[in-house]
């Protein structure tokens, strides 16, 4: 991720904002020194559900194999 101060990110913005929306790579803008804003490219969630999910199973045994209560991991 790179740094660039403020002084230097407003003459430059508009190309800087090309090439982030192109390259996907993020831009932290400092003032003084101290971070202050992040600058990145927006990414859509309209994504369909099933479509996000793809990919995601690790491992998929026996679907048709009966699920005790002790087999559920709970988060708490």
């Amino acid at each position: 991720m790179q740094h660039l101060s403020k002084s230097q990110f407003k003459p430059k913005a508009l190309e800087i904002m090309r090439a982030i929306e192109q390259g996907g790579e993020s831009l932290v803008i400092t003032d003084h020194g101290k971070p202050v804003l992040e600058l990145k490219a927006y990414i859509s969630n309209d994504i369909d559900p099933i479509e996000r999910l793809k990919g995601s199973v690790v491992e998929f045994l026996d679907p048709l194999e009966p699920i005790s209560d002790d087999d559920w991991e709970s988060a708490n």
